[in-house]
Order: C-alpha cells, then sequence, then structure tokens
C-alpha cells in the first residue's frame, strides 16, 4: 500500500513536470524576494565561507565571568576563552593542523580557573577512535586541561572523557570505559583514583553543591539507574532503581534531594517510525540524606513521610510531573547539560510538549502527584513555537533559552522567571541566536549568526547601571571585519505539498536578472532528519557548512532551495512524528516532489534543469526523488544517504532482525530508495566516508551496484577513515568543489 501511494504520487509528479504547469506557491511567498537586480554576479570564496572560524561548545563558569567554547578554522580545533570586563576572546590550546581530532566536552570550573575538555572523538562499536588521516599510529581520545590565565594545556588521561572539574579547578573527574576516576589536576604524575567501576556505560555526573556527593546516570541497555556515590567513604546507592530509564539527575540547592527523568521502557520501538504517543514519562524526586531510617535503595510510596531529622525524606522517592496520556507523553528533550533546572525557589523547570510543541514549564519541587495530585505546571514559555538551547542563570532563578517564538524559521533568545512570571526576549533583530551561557556577572554569552553573518561568539552584557541597556559585542573582534562580502539573505517561502502539507524553505535566488530560460535549479534537503534550516548560518557545523555551499551555488547562478520537509523540527510534535513518515511511509518524499514542482512553477527557473543534494537522511531523499522523478530531477548529489531502511535500523538497534519481524521489514524496504530503483534515470554523484558510524558505507556500495546494472551514470569521491560528519576540512572543500563541478556539467548551460 506504501509503495503503491508513492507510486501514484510520483506520476502525478512526472506529468505535472513534463508540462510545467505546477502551482508554484502564494503569491506571497513569491513577493518576498525583491525584483532582481541587473548586477554582475561574483562568485563567492567557496574556502573562505567553509572555512570560517566555526564556534561550539560554549560554556560559562558558574561563579566567575569566565567563559569558553571551541573555534574550528579549516579543521585546526582549539579552545578559547574570555573574561569580563574586556571579553577579549583568546585561545588557551596551540593544536595546529586539519588533523581531523575533534574537541568537546568542554567544561569550565567553577571559579573560572581552569578548563578540561576531549580531544578525539568517540570510537565505534569495535572500539575504533576516528582517525581520518589515516594515521598509521591510530588516534586516542584524550581528556587535556589549560589555565584560563594562559599557559600550556596539558593532557591529563591518555584515555576518557566527560571532564567534571570541582569548583576550584584542582580535581577532575571523568569516565573511561564503565569506570568513574578522578585525578588531582595540579599534581604532576598523578595516577587516576577509580571510584566505581560498575556494570553498565556511566554518564551525565554532577556533583553535589557542596563536592561531597557525585550523581550520575547508569545505562544498562533496556533500563537506566541514577546512581550517588558518597565521596568520602565511598559508599554508593541507586536511587530509587526501577525496570525504567532513568536520566539527567539535578541536585537540590542544598544538596538534600535528586531529581531525574523517568522514561518508562517500550520493547520493540525502533528509530524512524513516528511516535506520537506513548506510556508517559515521569519526574521523580529522591532524597538522599545521610543516617537515614530506611533501607537504601529501598522504594517508598508516593507521600511516605520518612525522616532523617533533618525534614528530608531520605530513600523515599516521589513524582512530582507525570505527563499525561495522549500529546507530551513521549519524553522529547532540549538541547542543554541536563533536561531539569532546579531553582532556588523551590520549583523544577522542564521541557514538555503537551500542547504539541516543545516548551518550558515548571513544577513545586516539594510537590507529589500520589499524595496531592501534584501542582498545576507553571507555564514558562508556552505557545506554538518551539524552545532548543536551554541554559539556568547562576543562582537558579531565570532560564535563558532559544526559540523561534514569533520567527518561525529563525532561533532567538529569551530569558524567562522559573514561576513563569516574566519572560522576555533579549536578542530581538533579524540573526539568529543560540547555545546561551549566563554568566556570574549578568550578562550572557552565546552564539549567533545571521543570513549573511556566519556564526560568531557574542556577550550581552550586564548593564552598567539600573535602567541603562545591555550591550551586544563579538568576542573575538577582528572577525567581524572579516565578515564574508558577496552573501545575500535567504527568503522564507512556503509551499504546499501534492498531498496539502505547507512546507518551509529558504530560497536563494542569483544576484542579477535571470536568463531567458531561467536559471538550473537545485534543491537542499538537510540529514536527521530532526532538523531545521534556517535563515541563515545554521547552529551545527554540518549545516553551517551546508549553508555555505547553497549559498555558493546562488553566487554561481542556481537557484537553490533549502526544504524543511515533514519529520524535522522547529514547526511542532505533529510535524516531527509526521504519519508515515520514514520507514513507516516515506511520506516526507512529498515535500521533496512539491519542493521540485515549486521550483520548475517559478518564471525565473527553467524546469529542464532541476537537481537536488542533501547528506545523511538528505541523501535518502535524494535518492528518492531521483528514482521517482527522474524527469523532474536531472542531476543529483547523494552523501552518505541511506537506501534501505532494513541495514541502517539495525546499525542503530543491533537487536533488530528483519526476519523476525516481516511487516516491519516490508514497509521499512518498500519506503526505502532501493524500491524505486527500476524509474532512476538522472546521474547520480555519490559521497561517502567509509568510517561512518551513522549510514553503512555498504549503502552507497549497494546503491552503485544496482545503478551500474540498470546503466545509470554513476560517480564517486570516496573518503577513506573518514565518519559521518566530516572531520577533515579538506574532505569539506572536496565534496563541494566535486558537487560543484557535476551540477555544472549536468545543469548548467553556457553563460547560466
Amino acid at each position: 500500500m506504501i509503495r503503491a501511494m508513492i507510486r501514484r504520487i510520483a506520476i502525478l509528479v512526472a506529468s505535472l513536470a513534463l508540462t510545467a504547469s505546477a502551482p508554484a506557491a502564494s503569491a506571497s511567498a513569491e513577493m518576498l524576494w525583491p525584483a532582481p537586480e541587473t548586477t554582475q554576479r561574483q562568485e563567492l570564496d567557496l574556502d573562505a565561507l567553509v572555512g570560517w572560524p566555526f564556534p561550539s561548545g560554549l560554556v560559562a563558569a558558574a561563579s566567575a565571568p569566565v567563559v569558553a567554547w571551541v573555534r574550528n578554522e579549516r579543521g585546526e580545533r582549539n579552545v578559547w576563552v574570555a573574561r569580563a570586563p574586556a571579553w577579549g576572546g583568546r585561545a588557551v590550546t596551540e593544536f595546529g593542523g586539519d588533523d581531523g581530532q575533534e574537541i568537546g566536552g568542554l567544561a569550565v570550573s567553577a571559579d573560572g580557573s581552569t578548563v578540561a575538555f576531549v580531544r578525539g572523538g568517540a570510537p565505534n562499536r569495535s572500539g575504533e577512535i576516528p582517525n581520518p588521516t589515516s594515521d598509521p599510529d591510530g588516534a586516542r581520545r584524550e581528556v587535556w586541561t589549560a589555565s584560563t590565565h594562559g599557559g600550556d594545556a596539558a593532557r591529563v588521561a591518555a584515555r576518557g572523557h566527560s571532564p567534571l572539574l570541582t569548583a576550584d579547578g584542582e580535581r577532575l573527574f571523568y569516565i573511561h570505559g564503565n569506570v568513574i576516576l578522578r585525578l588531582s589536576v595540579g599534581e604532576p604524575d598523578a595516577e587516576p583514583e577509580e571510584l566505581v567501576t560498575g556494570r553498565g556505560s556511566p554518564g551525565e555526573m554532577i556533583l553535589s553543591p557542596d563536592e561531597t556527593r557525585l550523581a550520575w546516570t547508569s545505562r544498562r541497555g533496556d533500563h537506566s539507574f541514577v546512581g550517588v556515590l558518597e565521596l568520602r567513604d565511598r559508599s554508593l546507592r541507586y536511587l530509587d532503581p526501577s525496570v525504567d530509564g532513568d536520566s539527567s539527575p539535578v541536585w537540590s540547592p542544598d544538596g538534600r534531594e535528586v531529581a531525574f527523568v523517568r522514561i518508562p521502557s517500550q520493547k520493540g520501538r525502533l528509530p524512524f517510525f513516528a511516535v506520537r504517543e506513548s506510556t508517559p514519562w515521569s519526574i521523580r524526586v529522591v532524597g538522599v540524606e545521610i543516617g537515614a531510617s530506611v533501607e537504601i535503595g529501598a522504594s517508598v510510596e508516593d507521600g511516605a513521610s520518612v525522616q532523617n531529622g533533618t525534614g528530608v525524606e531520605d530513600g523515599a522517592a516521589r513524582t512530582v510531573f507525570a505527563a499525561p496520556p495522549g500529546a507530551g507523553s513521549v519524553f522529547n528533550g532540549v538541547s542543554a547539560s541536563r533536561q531539569l533546572f532546579w531553582g532556588r525557589n523551590g520549583r523544577i523547570a522542564f521541557p514538555w510538549e503537551g500542547n504539541g510543541f516543545r516548551n518550558l514549564y515548571s513544577v513545586a519541587a516539594n510537590g507529589s502527584v500520589a499524595a496531592n495530585g501534584g501542582s498545576e505546571p507553571q507555564p514558562i514559555a508556552t505557545g506554538s513555537f518551539e524552545v532548543q538551547y536551554v541554559a539556568q542563570v547562576p543562582g537558579g532563578g531565570a532560564l535563558i533559552f532559544s526559540s523561534n517564538q514569533d520567527d518561525t524559521d529563525r532561533q532567538h533568545l529569551w530569558r524567562g522567571a522559573m514561576d513563569g512570571s516574566d519572560t522576555r526576549l533579549i536578542t530581538p533583530g533579524d540573526g539568529i541566536e543560540w547555545q546561551p551561557a549566563p554568566t556570574a556577572d549578568g550578562s550572557v554569552a552565546f552564539l549567533a549568526a545571521s543570513g549573511t553573518a556566519p556564526a560568531h561568539a557574542e556577550v550581552l552584557s550586564a548593564p552598567a547601571a539600573a535602567g541603562a541597556e545591555s550591550e551586544r559585542q563579538w568576542l573575538v573582534s577582528d572577525q567581524e571585519a572579516d565578515l564574508p562580502s558577496g552573501l545575500a539573505d535567504p527568503a522564507q517561502v512556503v509551499f504546499t505539498a501534492p498531498d496539502g502539507t505547507p512546507i518551509h524553505g529558504q530560497l536563494f535566488l542569483p544576484q542579477g536578472a535571470p536568463p531567458a530560460e531561467g536559471w538550473p535549479g537545485a534543491l537542499f534537503l538537510h540529514g536527521g532528519s530532526r532538523r531545521q534550516m534556517l535563515l541563515g548560518f545554521h547552529h551545527r557545523g554540518y549545516y553551517h557548512n551546508a549553508y555555505s555551499f547553497n549559498q555558493y551555488l546562488a553566487s554561481k547562478g542556481y537557484a537553490v532551495l533549502s526544504v524543511n520537509y515533514r519529520s524535522g523540527t522547529g514547526y511542532g510534535m505533529a510535524f516531527r512524528e509526521a504519519e508515515n513518515y520514514g520507514a513507516g511511509g516515506a511520506s516526507e518524499v512529498q515535500d521533496v516532489l512539491g519542493a521540485g514542482l515549486y521550483l520548475a512553477g517559478r518564471h525565473d527557473v527553467d524546469a529542464d534543469r532541476i537537481g537536488l543534494w542533501g547528506g545523511s537522511y538528505g541523501g535518502y531523499l535524494t535518492a528518492h526523488g531521483l528514482a521517482q522523478a527522474s524527469r523532474l530531477f536531472r542531476a543529483g548529489v547523494d552523501v552518505h544517504g541511506v537506501h534501505d531502511w532494513n541495514p541502517v535500523i539495525r546499525n542503530f538497534v543491533p537487536s533488530y532482525d528483519p526476519a523476525a519481524r516481516p511487516e516491519v521489514a516490508r514497509s521499512a524496504f518498500e519506503s526505502s530508495p532501493m524500491a524505486f530503483l527500476d524509474g532512476w534515470r538522472s546521474p547520480v554523484l555519490l559521497i561517502h566516508g567509509d568510517d561512518d558510524r551513522n549510514v553503512p558505507f555498504s549503502e552507497s556500495v549497494e546503491l552503485a551496484e544496482e545503478l551500474r546494472r540498470r546503466g545509470v551514470h554513476v560517480e564517486q569521491l570516496v573518503f577513506p577513515d573518514e565518519v559521518h560528519g566530516f572531520l577533515l576540512h579538506r574532505n569539506w572543500m572536496a565534496a563541494f568543489r566535486a558537487a560543484s563541478d557535476f551540477f555544472d556539467r549536468f545543469l548548467m548551460r553556457d553563460g547560466s
């Protein structure tokens, strides 16, 4: 049934493409782009765009006005810091060369003296660290520290990840394998102390406010626990253990309780199928005082009163929030170091999409659902918009977060009180802001971009006096003078898929008047699929590069449409969990076809010269477009795309056995491009790294074999030892140059 439905749509699209009579979009969408001028086009410097110093991982010290972030300039990654009042950014590491070694996991001590980080990527299931340069000595995942005041950075652990510093920066906790370790940073040749060697995979470590206890998540396959370790005597307990998945622990401000998210297990659930409802998740709070009169690890009924002399119920667990059935019963988290935020006003803030959108709420931490029905969730930021990046201000009284409220295809920063009493926009305008890092002096550092300004770090300084305005400034001031020229803001368009679904896109048009026959066109399809392309440079490095390439194609004379197809984020739960999307029916293919028809119906686009490109999930949709509508899409660049859902699902869920679930396997295959290869006529360029941990390299191997059998023109660009999100700058450049050359040969005419 799925296959027949898609074929009917493809036949309809093909017939419409032949006549080029498909409706373009509303007139208002056309008017969003100004009439072209007759100026001469100037091709952008692609290397300057892709080589722009991309910032990520911004973090702030808890008690000092200090921030740190990672800066990746043409594959050369280093840690930068800035501090008040000057806020002038500078590097504290000196790693050189395009070596493909990631830097992540940044942590700053509360006093702002020390930064810790991980150098090297995560291992695959075989334990192999990414080594995209094919270094014969291999690569390692190391833990480093550096002083924020300057001096040499030091490797403190040859293997490990997830660093966590004490407030004074003197001690470091980290993880290697299933072991939690502690190390004295300031002692030369100090040996790490193994604190916990246990089952499962530890993660999400967080120290109690007085630093005498460590909480963490222990993941054990189909369930997970929250553990607490008393550092004085290494006594360990698991809080209210259950058959469910517990995660994201957070301490109460007084250190006497821990809250965490509890998600019931769902046996047999597979990725890339729509899930709108589930057994509801909840927030649990457990007392962790010493000297309790209950057995450690025992579960106490909600509302029970087991006192330990301090007014805290040690070992007793209660539910302070339980999502009701229906919308919001499936937990959907935000981009943050944790999912719960415990304020000093006795409220716990959390994300929830009970209204169909990922919003922010809070509940009273001392409530109990079973005892009195709990308190009603208090809205902090609610409406038909999505919250993404969230951070808590020092002191815990408010949250700083990004959302697309009132600006659907951009993100801006907002400040919201934990009790919902005051929520306001703090970065208005037509830019894009994300990853806030509130500092101890009342400033807010963040990352920002716009349609014409690539990503960079900024700070919104604390007002100098009561009633004064905050000022924005770049943390690396000389970057502002090096902004690339020749860029133009893309236009927001909304077009309709064949089934009537409205789809948002960003349209890039060349400068100057179109040639008589129109510009060649190109669709861009993002990956994920849980992504949203914006009206500007993106907050993820992969899509920051993709946005750069779209701008470059437009400067060469292509009309480019970036498509926010269904199953992406930014437009609510019903759009994200679209019916029959992905392996359940590939309904998002309709959005690709609708986008192609929109371009074909424009007066300034040549309907006979439209291509498409995308990576990962975008490669999957590129392959679908070429297989189902070769008359509409004349060429495509498929970057590490999915071509058969069954092996890709097994890559994410190793226990998945298609033979044991024939109906699922049939749906997955019939939703895959491999099911439509007989209709594929258009040439394709396949690009893939052979150490891809997301989409198996075999997906490109098998597609190339099948297309060659059918006489389809196939070109390839293979990167040995490269991973999914290319780590080497030179590989990004090689991919984009190959894609540009490919499109030029198959879509360009002389002079257009």
